[in-house]
């Protein structure tokens, strides 16, 4: 056995073999004496078939390498696409590959910073860079007032739309016409950009209280002169009177009187300077509509009358509670006065409604009641009781105005009696007459105070009534 050992050790190597013993001390000892002669065997063109068998070896063990490493690319670029581990635990930190990472996989790239230094996350920009100094912008929202001065802000409303104008301006001039504050809608004006579309306020005010009460004109002329010079201009109130004289057509469909208001409107806006004084001379000879020309017509009638009316504040009649009660009760005076003489109970019921006082009209009854108590005869009573009766039958004069009207006359007959003798039977008459053509309600009819006549005999009769 031992000679068979020696042999094989002894015994020349055949090509390509070589033995466990020099695979070893290649693995231990990466530079030997053994590469030196392939060297000098590869300068001098000599092999050996020991050496070549060698050089075969590693020329195989090399390519095994390169296989080896290939193949560990290319596993890595399949998990970068697909981002899923082949093996392994995905959960070790060996195992994880951050997906957010932006690196290239593929080696592709010169390996320079992005943007040449001057991008990403919190870079001021690229190195040796030098800004200039910049001015600070007031507009900038970063702009610090205590280190830079006062910041001013401006609120910039967008102009209004002429279809929205008189969505927005509608409201605004219903409730002026509740409270009759013009600062208040100066206030608001100013916080609309009305912009070239301005003086359309003036023609929608004016339009809007054509369609109203008479107090409603009023407090649109009031209004239009309070407008002129601080936010209209004679010029602006002008093309707003003119839309109007131009929109006539249209108006006299719901409001028949238009024209004649309208021109009443121009008398008191000249009057009050809202209006040039020249303003009915442009029209003259150049107008062809004939509700234009009565409008006209009637604003330069107003103007040519006494000097004393001339500013015209009674153009549009009593107005209501803007009047002092004082005034009130004469023009109801007059209406009862006027009544008595034409017996017009249509005209009467018209000025009453003119006065727009409802909560008022007690004065009315009570007046009313007065004239019925000083008058002399019968005739008085009756035309009296049938404007009564016209009033309540129409809803004009309420029930309850109608009783205070009434109370009113009880509390203070006694002292009605002292200039009318003959107040009680006289009143007692005429309240039997209102309760039978259905004026006033019983109980006020039972309300009436009554004074019973006392006769009384002789002393000698020691004080006895007689029945």
């Amino acid at each position: 056995m031992a000679t068979e050992v020696d042999t094989w050790s002894s015994a020349p190597k055949a090509d390509g073999v070589f033995s466990f013993e020099d695979n070893l001390a290649q693995a231990n000892c990466p530079y030997t004496v053994d590469d030196d002669l392939l060297n000098e065997a590869e300068v001098n063109g000599n092999w050996t078939p020991q050496e070549k068998a060698l050089h075969e070896a590693r020329l195989k063990a090399k390519a095994k390498r390169r296989l080896r490493k290939s193949s560990r690319n290319s596993t890595s670029e399949s998990f970068s696409e697909s981002g899923e581990t082949s093996g392994g635990d995905p959960n070790s930190p060996k195992g994880k590959i951050i997906v957010s990472d932006r690196k290239s996989r593929a080696g592709k790239g010169r390996g320079l910073p992005k943007k040449g230094g001057a991008g990403g996350k919190g870079v001021w920009g690229a190195a040796g860079m030098v800004y200039e100094d910049e001015e600070p912008d007031m507009r900038d929202p970063n702009y610090d007032e205590s280190s830079q001065g006062d910041t001013v802000y401006a609120t910039v409303v967008p102009e209004i739309d002429e279809k929205e104008l008189e969505k927005m301006v509608n409201p605004i001039v219903q409730e002026y016409f509740e409270h009759g504050d013009t600062k208040e809608v100066q206030m608001l004006l100013k916080g609309l950009n009305l912009g070239s579309h301005k003086y359309e306020f003036s023609s929608l005010a004016v339009s809007l209280s054509l369609e109203g009460k008479a107090s409603h004109r009023e407090l649109t002329s009031r209004l239009l002169s309070d407008l002129s010079g601080k936010m209209l201009s004679q010029s602006e109130m002008a093309r707003a009177f003119d839309k109007i004289l131009k929109e006539l057509p249209d108006l006299i469909l719901d409001t028949p009187e238009a024209p004649q208001m309208l021109g009443q409107f121009v008398a008191r806006a000249i009057a009050d300077h809202v209006l040039p004084m020249s303003f009915l001379d442009f029209y003259k000879g150049k107008v062809d509509c004939e509700h234009a020309r009565v409008a006209l017509d009637r604003a330069e009638v107003l103007l040519t009358m006494k000097r004393e009316m001339v500013r015209l504040d009674n153009v549009w009649g009593v107005g209501g509670g803007l009047r002092p009660v004082k005034h009130l009760v004469r023009e109801m005076n007059l209406l009862l006065k006027e009544y008595l003489v034409s017996g017009d109970v249509s005209e009467a019921e018209h000025c009453l409604r003119d006065l727009e006082v409802p909560h008022f009209h007690h004065e009315l009854v009570y007046e009313v009641v007065v004239m019925v108590l000083e008058s002399k005869g019968d005739t008085a009573s009756h035309m009296m009781i049938k404007l009564l009766q016209s009033f309540w039958k129409t809803g004009l004069i309420t029930v309850d105005q109608m009783n205070r009207g009434f109370q009113r006359v009880y509390d203070e007959l006694p002292e009605i009696n002292l200039d009318v003798p003959h107040a009680h039977s006289i009143m007692e008459t005429f309240v039997d007459l209102c309760f039978k053509e259905g004026v006033i309600t019983k109980k006020l009819q039972e309300a009436c105070p009554s004074r019973g006549r006392k006769r009384f005999v002789s002393e000698g009769d020691g004080g006895v009534i007689k029945s």
